[in-house]
């Protein structure tokens, strides 16, 4: 996928994101992992797609304790710059993320061998990690109607 190489990622991201660093948060996953599981997701590069596969990712981990989740949004809110700072509406898709896994049983998606899985298809490997289409999609129409409602003026 086009972004950044593992080099242009800031350190304060990679301590927590990065499954080397010995403060990884659960989840934690390399880049190429991580940009297997935007295409697994169906999620392309924007913040929100971003905080959706983070969330995601932590939630399918089994391994997730409260405080990892209240540190990752405080480091998103208020720690992390730019583009990997999220606001309130990312926050929302990031908890929305972690939900989603916990509820729907999605296997631990930091532990696949991504590189040996190049050759299966998308609808063989969502199987395998019980990722039911109807739901990822269902999930998305919620986020768009979300996104519709927070563009309103009258939303608060």
């Amino acid at each position: 996928m086009p972004g950044y190489e593992a080099d242009a990622i800031p350190r304060y991201v990679r301590l927590l994101e990065n499954p080397a660093s010995p403060i990884a948060l659960a989840g934690a996953v390399d880049l190429f992992g991580h940009d297997c599981i935007h295409i697994l997701l169906g999620r392309g590069m924007r913040p929100r797609d971003e905080a959706f596969v983070i969330g995601v990712t932590m939630g399918a981990s089994g391994e997730l304790r409260s405080w990892q989740y209240h540190a990752y949004l405080f480091c998103s809110r208020y720690l992390f710059r730019g583009p990997y700072r999220f606001g309130p509406f990312e926050r929302t898709i990031f908890q929305l993320g972690v939900r989603f896994a916990q509820a729907t049983g999605i296997r631990p998606l930091h532990c696949v061998g991504w590189r040996q899985q190049l050759d299966r298809t998308l609808g063989d490997l969502r199987s395998d990690l019980r990722i039911d289409l109807r739901n990822l999609t269902t999930v998305w129409e919620m986020e768009q109607l979300m996104a519709d409602s927070a563009a309103l003026p009258f939303a608060t």
